[in-house]
C-alpha cells in the first residue's frame, strides 16, 4: 500500500494470461478494454490481497471473471458467431495442416454452440479450466465459491459438451489430432 508501484510486477507477471483468458470470452477486442480494468480493479482493491496466498492469478481471474460476467450478452454473440461461422479469431493455427484445421473448425463451431446456451456459472467454471489453465481450487478462490459447486458445475458443463458432441470429449479429440501429427 506505501509503494503502489510494486503492484507493476504483478502487472508484468500476469497481463498476458488474463488478456489471453478475456479474449477467449469476449474476444480481442473487450480483451484490452477489460484487461486494463481487470488492473485497475485489482490495484484500487490491492489492500484486500491475501498476502499468503502463492498465486494472484486466481485472484486476477475473479476480477476478470465477474468483468466478462458484465459482458454476458457480448460474451454469448461471441460463441453464436463461432458456432454460426466455425472462425474463432482469438485462437491462431500457424503451422497447422489444412486438415487439422477443418477438423478443428468443425469441432470449434459444435463447441461454441454448446458454450453459449451454458448457464454463466457452468461456463464459467468450464472457461477457468480450458482457458485459463485454473485448478479446482483457484476456481473456488477466484469465484468466491465451494470447491463442490466447481466440480458439480465443471462436471454439468462437461457432461452438457460431451453429449452435444456425441459422446466426444474436445480434450481427447484435440489429442487424437496431436498423436496423427507425430
Amino acid at each position: 500500500m506505501r509503494e503502489p508501484e510494486r503492484f507493476a510486477v504483478l502487472y508484468d507477471r500476469h497481463h498476458e494470461v488474463v488478456h489471453r483468458y478475456i479474449a477467449r470470452r469476449l474476444g480481442r477486442d473487450l480483451a484490452d478494454d477489460l484487461m486494463a480494468e481487470t488492473f485497475l480493479v485489482a490495484f484500487q482493491r490491492r489492500e484486500r490481497f491475501d498476502l499468503t496466498r502463492p498465486d494472484a492469478r486466481p485472484w486476477l481471474y475473479g476480477i476478470a471473471t465477474n468483468l466478462v460476467g458484465q459482458h454476458h450478452r457480448t460474451e454469448s454473440r461471441f460463441w453464436r458467431h463461432i458456432a454460426r461461422t466455425g472462425v474463432d479469431h482469438v485462437v491462431e493455427f500457424p503451422g497447422d495442416q489444412v486438415a487439422d484445421r477443418v477438423s478443428a473448425q468443425g469441432l470449434r463451431g459444435e463447441l461454441a454452440a454448446v458454450i453459449a446456451r451454458l448457464p454463466r456459472g457452468q461456463r464459467d467454471v468450464l472457461l477457468l479450466t480450458a482457458a485459463g489453465g485454473l485448478s479446482t481450487e483457484e476456481i473456488a478462490s477466484a469465484l468466491g465459491i465451494a470447491k463442490g459447486t466447481v466440480h458439480s458445475r465443471l462436471s454439468r458443463a462437461r457432461k452438457k459438451t460431451g453429449d452435444a458432441l456425441g459422446g466426444a470429449d474436445p480434450r481427447e479429440i484435440r489429442e487424437e489430432y496431436l498423436h496423427e501429427r507425430a
